[in-house]
């Protein structure tokens, strides 16, 4: 992809893959059919084979020139589409899975990168010792966790009149500090820089150098802080350096259609005016996130 920096590989480190099966699950919890579902939505009803989404996925990025995603299964038991996707497109994508670990199947399934983990969505604290060994299993299998903190609102669910009864109390990046000190082999996701705790996940990843953030969505939590994106940047470059942001967008096929190229765009404006080096510019929109999965 051009970028300011040249041509550089990018990747994105967050993107959501709404199959049939996640509508599905909207459904039977708003009492409509999938259709219903997502003409309310104002969107189209993927199809039930997600091989065909992936494709979709997969022309839209080589409209962009993205040269790879991670695709987030955003339901959890959901693990099977992003799969699909996986051996439908090979190389282009990785798997990551929404996992409920006080549910009692809750599991590391086979061939996903990462378990994305979200406290006050699913009410549970992080440090919960029913968590404990989901993050063990993810830690022996070399599989990273996401873990969503700070504010949490899900459109979809208001559009449909869905209740979001999340709970902030899980929210702080600060609860991640000792699990990530318990499991040192362990690499730990941090989305969206915190999410309106950019001063705490900057303290846990300063003292935990298997914490990473990812820089994904609008990012409209700044508001609360009076920063500006180049200044959200400087932050954590003179935190963690450059070796440890993963570039993500949060886009999904649905809502906008498309990949979220005006995130890409205001990203790499707000790196290029902190001079950034090329080598660091391709760390963070993708070199870095390929290191984090090297293994799998």
């Amino acid at each position: 992809m051009q970028t300011p920096w040249g041509e550089l590989p990018v990747s994105d480190a967050h993107a959501h893959f709404f199959s049939y099966r996640f509508f599905q699950s909207l459904a039977a919890q708003a009492g409509k059919s999938p259709e219903e579902v997502t003409g309310a939505l104002g969107c189209g009803l993927p199809a039930e084979d997600p091989a065909t989404l992936a494709r979709q996925w997969a022309a839209e990025l080589d409209r962009h020139g993205v040269e790879r995603s991670v695709l987030i299964a955003s339901v959890p038991g959901d693990e099977a589409s992003v799969l699909a996707a996986l051996d439908a497109c090979p190389g282009r994508f990785r798997a990551y899975a929404m996992v409920n670990p006080i549910a009692q199947s809750a599991a590391v399934g086979e061939g996903l990168s990462a378990i994305c983990l979200f406290p006050a969505m699913h009410r549970y604290s992080i440090q919960d010792p029913r968590v404990e060994p989901l993050i063990a299993e993810a830690a022996a299998r070399d599989v990273a966790l996401f873990v969503h903190c700070g504010v949490l609102s899900v459109g979809v669910r208001g559009a449909l009149g869905l209740p979001s009864p999340f709970d902030m109390r899980f929210s702080n990046p600060v609860d991640l500090h000792a699990v990530a000190l318990r499991h040192p082999r362990a690499r730990f996701i941090i989305p969206h820089f915190g999410a309106g705790y950019l001063r705490e996940a900057l303290m846990v990843a300063s003292l935990c150098p298997n914490v990473y953030l990812d820089t994904s969505s609008s990012n409209s939590w700044m508001r609360y802080e009076g920063l500006d994106l180049a200044a959200v940047f400087a932050r954590v470059l003179s935190v963690t350096g450059p070796k440890r942001i993963l570039f993500g967008t949060d886009s999904n096929l649905s809502f906008p259609c498309g990949w979220n190229v005006r995130v890409f765009e205001a990203q790499a404006q707000a790196l290029s005016g902190l001079g950034i080096s090329q080598a660091d510019a391709r760390a963070i929109f993708g070199g870095n996130l390929d290191r984090l999965h090297e293994k799998n």
